[in-house]
């Protein structure tokens, strides 16, 4: 029986999901990279973002694939909600400029930014996904205008994503 125990406590562990690292409360990695909005490519850097207000900073794993596309899809129709509490959100993947170019307009329907996250800024926010390491791991953060971590949220299930960082957001108004 303890055997038994053993086994079902350690297989919980293995099921458990991984978690992004990033802890509230710290600094988010600042980064510049490329991205798009509407079709058109700009430079996206953090910390101008930040001046603005606060940043809801999502990374998923490849433009045009099921999950992504409906994450996109449910940004895209929470973006007035985000706007009107003074937030941005930005999309961030693995995926080439070109591809985001397109995904910006057919998926994210010309609402918000998506741009690439390289290595670098997929190690900096713990977001490599461990079994493609070339992707992004599905990961939301909600950033305040200071540039520390206020919410982070990790699941391969895009269904929960737009809600819990829109929940984020209005608490971060609230303060």
């Amino acid at each position: 029986m303890r055997m038994l125990l053993l086994a079902l406590a350690g297989s919980n562990l293995l099921a458990t999901p991984a978690f992004a690292a990033l802890p509230i409360g710290s600094k988010a990695p600042d980064f510049t990279t490329t991205g798009a909005i509407a079709g058109k490519p700009f430079k996206l850097h953090l910390a101008d973002q930040l001046k603005h207000g606060p940043l809801v900073l999502y990374f998923f794993p490849k433009a045009f694939t099921s999950g992504c596309t409906a994450e996109a899809h449910a940004f895209s129709e929470a973006s007035a909600e985000f706007k009107k509490l003074g937030a941005r959100v930005v999309g961030m993947s693995a995926d080439d400029l070109p591809t985001l170019q397109k995904f910006s307009v057919e998926e994210c329907r010309n609402q918000f930014p998506v741009a690439t996250a390289n290595g670098d800024v997929r190690k900096a926010y713990d977001v490599v996904l461990k079994q493609k390491p070339e992707y992004a791991n599905r990961t939301s953060y909600v950033i305040d205008r200071n540039g520390k971590i206020v919410m982070e949220y990790t699941n391969l299930d895009p269904s929960e994503h737009v809600q819990r960082t829109l929940a984020a957001v209005k608490r971060l108004k609230g303060r």
